[in-house]
């Protein structure tokens, strides 16, 4: 008697233990979805969700293994039912419970699943079981060439990846070393870059444009300050006249 007394309270002990890290994780789970949902990404969430796989798969072979035989011999009975709140039973469910009521057991110790869900279970047992042998072959062959052929579609692409990864070199070019010198001598040095030339040949030292871009102006002469009408120069006013033509440095 002591003996399985001993084997039971480790029983118990080890499902409550594996019962506890699940709740444990699913509430981290919960936790995160509701506070990370914006920043949480699919990696995370599937290690969280192997997680909580894990510790039911712990659960299931503990239940199914040989320490979870005396379990399959016992029967859980209600001591007491009553439709009054238990605010013992409360606080032992963490909230989850407050009232043990007739109307409850019947979900809380159900051993079997859901009436509706059984009767589908049973519905779908019942056709499986009355399909044709023939039938069913010409089924699971269908089947099979479908998986077959995604298979081959999908270890054909994975082929096609690694010929592809294996052939491209190791970093790729992302630049040109013509261009980047080019764009270094005229930041620096103004090569391929000249003045706009404004009227009467006087170069506009506030912009700078490419050749290529660049329109002739007319040839006129104006004074170095651009301010009277063009024409004869006072005779009290030294004036230095250049020529359109005048080679510029930055030429």
């Amino acid at each position: 008697m002591q003996r399985e007394e001993k084997q039971m309270d480790m029983l118990l002990e080890a499902v409550l233990n594996r019962l506890n890290d699940l709740k444990h994780s699913i509430g981290a789970m919960i936790h995160r979805l509701e506070t990370e949902y914006e920043t949480i990404n699919w990696p995370t969430f599937l290690d969280n969700f192997a997680l909580i796989s894990g510790h039911l798969t712990g659960l299931s072979k503990i239940l199914s293994s040989e320490i979870g035989t005396p379990l399959r011999s016992l029967t859980v009975l209600p001591l007491l039912l009553t439709p009054e709140r238990d605010e013992a039973l409360l606080q032992l469910t963490e909230g989850r419970i407050p009232v043990f009521s007739h109307d409850l057991v019947p979900d809380y110790l159900r051993t079997k699943p859901d009436p509706g869900a059984e009767s589908r279970m049973a519905a779908h047992e019942a056709k499986a079981n009355n399909l044709q042998p023939d039938t069913a072959a010409k089924q699971v062959a269908q089947y099979n060439k479908v998986i077959s052929h995604v298979w081959d579609i999908v270890s054909k692409a994975r082929e096609e990846w690694d010929t592809e990864a294996s052939s491209r070199p190791g970093i790729q070019q992302t630049s040109s070393l013509a261009d980047t010198q080019a764009l270094v001598a005229a930041v620096g040095v103004g090569n391929g870059l000249t003045m706009p030339v404004g009227p009467g040949g006087v170069p506009n030292a506030g912009i700078m444009i490419p050749p290529a871009i660049r329109q002739a102006s007319p040839m006129s002469a104006v004074s170095p300050g651009g301010a009277g009408p063009l024409g004869k120069m006072p005779s009290g006013i030294k004036t230095n006249i250049k020529s359109a033509n005048q080679v510029h440095p930055y030429r």
